[in-house]
């Protein structure tokens, strides 16, 4: 194997291991339906249909990935859940 090959690998095994950052939405007895999938369009950038499915899951499993990436790009996204009065973290 040649010293570029060796370099290449290295950077896929490298990336492969770099874990993205998730907004985790979690279920409440609090939120409607409508609100959740509004607060998911506006802050997520989510289609309705996207924001209805994670909707669904989140009332049925307690909590749905509802976006992923850099951290600096979920931050302010996560902020916009919280302030609407839903219940999310970033792992």
């Amino acid at each position: 194997m040649s010293t570029k090959e060796k370099v290449l690998e290295e950077v896929l095994v490298e990336t492969k291991e770099q874990k993205e950052n998730e907004i985790i939405l979690y279920n409440d007895e609090v939120n409607t339906f409508d609100h959740v999938i509004d607060t998911l369009i506006y802050a997520c950038d989510h289609t309705p249909e996207q924001a209805e499915q994670c909707s669904i899951i989140v009332h049925y499993k307690g909590k749905c990935t509802v976006k992923t990436g850099p951290y600096n790009d979920l931050e302010p996204r996560c902020y916009k859940l919280l302030q609407a009065g839903l219940s999310a973290e970033i792992v």
